[in-house]
């Protein structure tokens, strides 16, 4: 990764990071210096690689279980990654579900399900995560999707909580500053559908490609460690298919 990004002497909470993109995302934070707070809900094996390999990098790292769907656990994350590491000044939110659920089989369930981890669980956190920086600088990412800026009918309950993520990536900007940025990275195709990532057809993406793991975490981490002016930003890394409608 480019040398700019160095995030030594700052600690990452990263939520989701059990599995997929966030844990690359928690191993990426601590190969550029940064210690790394570990959350996961039922992932326990790989939250714990991902701990090992950050420190086997020489970085502060633990592992912190919580299930995001209760506001309670949700709220008190930040608490809890403060009785285990000095201070947390960046905050990923990551976690998210993703199901294929249209607008007319949407039940109560999964509407709320998909609210509370991809849109309440996030403002929750982040609230948290700003009150403990009381007035000191700080970074917030939100994990998008080129659907948040673009909804279709596909995947709605989802598709829903990650524009509403977007207004709230916008929103926090304003109300945060100028202490923390808060800024969203906005996804395309990453992972292959047999691993759990987006369906797109690469016919409609201009680029040709679905993107790669390592191209997400240089997002993010320019995002952590980039020009500090920027906030209120949604970064696309989805090879153009936001242009394609």
């Amino acid at each position: 990764m480019p040398s700019e990004y160095d995030l030594r002497g700052h600690t990452a909470l990263v939520t989701g990071a059990g599995r997929r993109l966030g844990r690359a995302f928690a191993e990426a934070i601590a190969r550029q210096g940064g210690d790394v707070v570990v959350h996961y809900r039922n992932s326990q094996a790989g939250a714990e690689g991902a701990v090992q390999v950050a420190q086997r990098l020489g970085c502060r790292s633990v592992a912190i279980q919580a299930d995001l769907l209760d506001p309670e656990q949700a709220a008190g994350l930040i608490r809890r990654s403060l009785e285990l590491v000095p201070e947390v000044d960046l905050l990923v939110n990551s976690a998210a579900i993703f199901e294929p659920v249209g607008a007319l089989e949407a039940s109560v369930e999964t509407w709320q399900r998909h609210l509370s981890i991809n849109l309440t669980s996030p403002y929750l956190i982040s609230q948290a995560f700003a009150r403990a920086r009381n007035g000191a600088p700080g970074v917030i990412v939100n994990l998008l999707d080129w659907r948040a800026l673009l909804p279709a009918a596909d995947h709605f309950p989802y598709t829903i909580s990650k524009s509403a993520l977007a207004a709230l990536t916008r929103g926090l900007a304003l109300a945060l500053a100028p202490s923390v940025r808060v800024n969203g990275l906005a996804l395309g195709a990453i992972l292959s559908p047999a691993e759990g990532g987006g369906d797109d057809s690469l016919t409609e993406v201009p680029a040709g490609r679905s993107g790669t793991v390592e191209e997400a975490v240089e997002g993010l981490l320019f995002l952590l460690a980039g020009p500090k002016s920027m906030t209120g930003e949604i970064l696309r890394l989805d090879g153009g298919r936001h242009l394609t409608g």
